[in-house]
């Protein structure tokens, strides 16, 4: 099976502008193509990975990934699905974060000469000079078009500053340049950035001449859509210091049934063929299938020995079986302690459970909190020194599990 056959098998293709051109390109190694990660973080997180897997997949093929490092455009902020403006950014944490990106795109694609290139748009963008940008690509754009786009539609109700309205400007231009410097053919990119990625296409037919492609990959999950990974709350990033090897394995072992097959299809690597075999599994299997999903994942991005003990804690949260010693644990020290106990509200803000005090109160009264298998109602609740000395284990919710133990005394 070709590539772009087995993009089509695995469900990942969206929306394509010249599907007969694009194919023969992508089979026959031909597209040089860029996919573009604006550094709104210090990593990247599973919204990402998507995106990550499509560009190995390709650059396997043959093909070239061009990565584009949105050191530029970061500086505006992409307005595409939401409903309010980025939060601006200073020059120092925009590169710092598209230093941390880079390390970990690194893991995925192999760099060097005729395989992959990282570019900065910070490089060409920031050097722009208003009036020559309008005069070299403000011509070729329709404002009439531009507020018809995907884009911008759920921010046209609330309200679209001018500042986020020249995003689209900039991620046409990207391709422009990569087009001219570097011969780029072809971008990639999330169902939501059709609308952009469609006008830097045509910028590129219109003031060149030249043929120029455009495709978008299909949304990941279901229920949540490109959300995923995003949300400030519970986001899942690729960062072992910010979502452990457990908790990323928990994250894909916990999606819905729905969503398993359609996973496994758009992010592992196991053969189309095999995948078919595993779609035909008896339902009562379903649990197998998830942890087939979160093992590849969790193999694929922190290795397969953090994988293997992911698995081993998860059975050993929910089956009784397995080591349990690589749950997230946070240690307690002495001085938490008054009399020999400490609040459970406490402890949930002590061990990240929790943001702030108010909002533990409201897990506990809620029901959301179990302490070593009894669920807790009271928001007056202590915990005794000796039982965090015996590694007290707490639930929050259904799937986040934590452990407290001592701090060993220096």
């Amino acid at each position: 099976m070709k590539i772009y056959e087995e993009l089509q098998a695995r469900g990942l293709i969206a929306q394509v502008t010249d599907e007969a051109e694009i194919r023969e390109l992508i089979n026959n190694g031909g597209a040089k193509f860029y996919i573009g990660f604006d550094p709104t973080a210090d990593s990247l997180h599973v919204g990402h990975f998507m995106a990550l897997c499509l560009m190995k997949r390709l650059q396997l093929a043959g093909n070239k990934p061009v990565v584009l490092l949105g050191g530029g455009t970061g500086f505006i902020g992409d307005p595409s699905g939401r409903t309010d403006m980025r939060s601006m950014m200073n020059a120092e944490t925009i590169q710092h974060n598209c230093d941390c990106f880079l390390k970990q795109i690194s893991k995925f694609i192999e760099f060097g000469e005729d395989k992959a290139i990282v570019v900065n748009n910070a490089d060409w963008l920031l050097d722009l000079k208003y009036v020559d940008l309008l005069r070299e690509v403000g011509a070729y754009f329709s404002v009439n078009n531009m507020l018809r786009a995907r884009c911008y539609e759920q921010r046209m109700e609330r309200g679209l500053s001018f500042f986020e309205f020249n995003y689209m400007f900039m991620q046409s231009y990207d391709f422009l340049y990569l087009n001219e410097k570097y011969g780029c053919n072809m971008q990639f990119g999330g169902d939501d950035q059709w609308s952009n990625m469609l006008a830097g296409t045509e910028l590129i037919r219109k003031k060149t001449g030249k043929d120029a492609y455009a495709m978008t990959i299909t949304l990941l999950l279901n229920s949540e859509g490109n959300k995923m990974g995003k949300t400030a709350k519970g986001a899942v990033w690729l960062d072992p210091d910010k979502t452990t090897p457990f908790e990323f394995y928990q994250y894909w072992r916990n999606i819905d049934d729905a969503d398993v097959m359609k996973c496994i299809r758009l992010l592992t690597f196991i053969p189309v063929e095999q995948i078919e075999e595993i779609d035909h599994w008896d339902a009562c299997r379903i649990n197998e299938k998830k942890e087939l999903l979160a093992y590849e994942l969790t193999a694929m991005i922190h290795g397969k020995e953090e994988a293997e003990k992911a698995k081993e804690t998860s059975r050993a949260l929910f089956s009784g079986e397995g080591d349990d010693s690589n749950m997230p644990t946070t240690k307690i020290a002495e001085t938490a302690f008054i009399a020999g106990k400490v609040s459970l509200i406490d402890l949930l803000v002590i061990g990240n459970l929790a943001k702030s005090k108010a909002e533990a109160r409201r897990l506990i009264s809620q029901g959301g909190v179990t302490v070593n298998s009894a669920k807790v109602d009271s928001i007056e609740k202590v915990i005794d020194r000796a039982e965090v000395a015996d590694c007290l284990k707490i639930r929050k919710g259904k799937k986040i599990h934590h452990k407290f133990v001592l701090e060993e005394s220096k």
